[in-house]
């Protein structure tokens, strides 16, 4: 496996994690992150599992299970709107709340961003995260990636409008 590290390592989405990533997808409290506003069935989940396999040249996505030292996926971390010409992605990641702050995101945004410097040859990553959410940000900061702009009142919340950080990682 070389997408690895000490405790964390990146796998391709399997069948059997139909109930992992219906837990994930339907946790209320990181809908806004993802500008999601329903739930999403297990049949609508299988489909997208049944098209995980496509090439991310085909697809413009990937999606990689963040799994721990006993093999239990923990989390979540995605490439998208994959451009091959300009040699860029966004990247987004997730850990479910029960193992925040053990270390699994950091270890899993270095091992992807090694990924995409080494194997996917890109120019940049970026990423958008909302202003209030400072454990990503610091995520992303210490991981190399610059606060390139604000998004002002980007996204509608219960209590309001949050603004959203643009951030981006070139490779030098």
């Amino acid at each position: 496996m070389f997408l690895k590290s000490d405790q964390t390592y990146l796998r391709a989405l399997e069948p059997t994690d139909l109930d992992f990533l219906y837990s994930l997808e339907n946790d209320i409290s990181v809908w806004h992150v993802g500008n999601t506003l329903t739930p999403y069935s297990k049949f609508v989940l299988e489909a997208y599992l049944e098209n995980a396999t496509l090439d991310i040249y085909t697809a413009k996505q990937l999606r990689l299970a963040i799994c721990n030292q006993a093999h239990k996926a923990v989390g979540a971390i995605d490439l998208f709107d994959f451009d091959p010409l300009h040699r860029r992605a966004g990247v987004g990641i997730v850990v479910t709340a029960e193992h925040r702050g053990n270390g699994h995101a950091k270890e899993a945004l270095e091992l992807l961003l090694g990924y995409c410097k080494q194997t996917l040859q890109l120019h940049q990553v970026y990423c958008s995260v909302t202003a209030t959410n400072l454990p990503s940000i610091n995520l992303f900061t210490q991981a190399g990636f610059e606060q390139v702009g604000v998004r002002k009142d980007w996204l509608k919340t219960s209590d309001g409008w949050e603004d959203v950080v643009e951030m981006q990682h070139l490779y030098r």
